[in-house]
């Protein structure tokens, strides 16, 4: 049974675009299909997590880690009584705007952009939803309700002051999202909606989770380096208990998803007694409360703190991995030029929105529009096309990238 601060696909705000809604599916689970077949997601295929797509088969790729956010905010919606099918609409949205190189290129393309505005992947998954995927005849974009759009601008939180708060600091909105946000209000000094932040939770549960995994898998670190961290420890000597005899294979998923079921377990908790105590009776009563309603307990969040800590040290900043991140930095430095320069070289269904650029601002925008949809492979092929050279040479034999 829904709670009363769910949100209810019958009272949802609508589409910019009105459409008969489907005979079949709530618009929320319309949304989140049209999430599912636009070309944005299954780039996601190609796009690096943490290690570069195509390094090894058994790490996560962007694909990958939305499906388990949105397997974890389903689970979490239907805990806490909340609607399960914009969680997961708006879990599986999060990451479409990023770019190759997940954030290192993320980084490289805000640098690049800074005199026209700047690059934030999570202002360009709503251009993307709102302007660049173009399938269907009456309209750019998905045409997603404002519910679902609300969830993917601020599942991180409101992005500027609260209306009537001039002591507040104002947040800086991305060029994209402020864009958007003039035709179509999403209402940016509230929270989202609990089931959005169901959704930003639920990919903090699955990246701690799976890039512990994935660390080990490549060697970053070890069990034994990762037993003293909180919670890890005491995963480990569980399963030990349990099982004695067990494989490491089977020895390190059990622990590991022991720690997944802790994460969730004091989140829903948690989240259960602040919705309880808010008093919220409708989803825009969660809006406006000023305070966030899906949380972890600050003991877990120092608990994550560490572990977040021990992952940035030791796997996001790594030697293979910053030798990688510094090559791939230099490819989409080199592109970028390259395509500005001579937007000729962009492909041709690019060029009717080349002919109507106004100014370099506008070009630049839509070559960052070009090279952000582009999957980890694709901007390696494209780069050495264009400057004939291996941006990644020599990383193979010095033992620190694998084709």
């Amino acid at each position: 049974m829904s709670a009363p601060y769910a949100c209810d696909p019958e009272q949802s705000r609508g589409r910019l675009h009105p459409e008969e809604e489907s005979a079949h599916r709530s618009c929320y689970q319309r949304d989140r299909d049209r999430i599912i077949h636009s070309s944005a997601f299954r780039r996601l295929k190609h796009k690096t997590q943490v290690f570069v797509e195509h390094e090894g088969d058994f790490y996560r790729t962007r694909l990958t880690h939305s499906i388990e956010v949105a397997q974890v905010a389903r689970t979490i919606s239907g805990a806490l009584g909340l609607n399960g099918d914009l969680a997961e609409a708006v879990a599986l949205a999060h990451d479409l705007g990023h770019t190759p190189f997940g954030h290192t290129g993320e980084d490289a393309l805000d640098a690049l952009m800074a005199p026209f505005g700047g690059f934030d992947h999570n202002a360009q998954t709503l251009r993307i939803v709102t302007t660049l995927e173009r399938h269907y005849a009456e309209f750019d974009g998905l045409n997603l309700t404002w519910d679902t759009l609300e969830g993917i601008a601020k599942h991180n939180g409101p992005l500027v002051a609260p209306l009537g708060d001039d002591t507040a600091t104002t947040g800086v909105i991305p060029y994209a999202l402020s864009e958007y946000n003039k035709v179509h209000d999403l209402e940016l000094h509230t929270h989202a909606s609990a089931e959005a932040q169901a959704a930003a939770l639920s990919d903090d549960i699955a990246y701690n989770n799976h890039d512990l995994h994935d660390g080990l898998r490549a060697g970053l670190f070890t069990e034994g380096e990762i037993a003293p961290l909180p919670i890890i420890g005491e995963a480990y000597a569980q399963v030990d208990r349990l099982y004695p005899d067990t494989d490491p294979y089977r020895r390190r998923h059990e622990a590991l998803r022991r720690v997944f079921g802790v994460m969730v377990a004091d989140l829903l908790e948690t989240s259960g007694a602040i919705l309880r105590d808010s008093g919220a009776a409708t989803a825009q009563d969660v809006r406006e409360l000023g305070y966030p309603v899906i949380r972890f307990s600050d003991d877990m969040f120092g608990r994550l703190k560490e572990i977040r800590q021990f992952l940035f040290t030791r796997m996001y900043r790594a030697e293979k991995v910053m030798a990688v991140r510094a090559r791939v930095t230099e490819a989409l430095e080199e592109l970028f030029p390259i395509y500005l320069n001579d937007p000729s070289l962009l492909p041709q269904r690019w060029q009717g929105d080349v002919a109507r650029a106004e100014g370099k601002a506008a070009l630049a925008r839509l070559v960052a529009d070009y090279i952000a949809g582009m999957t980890d492979r694709y901007a390696l092929q494209a780069h050495a096309r264009l400057t004939g050279r291996d941006v990644l040479a020599g990383l193979e034999d010095a033992g620190l990238y694998q084709r």
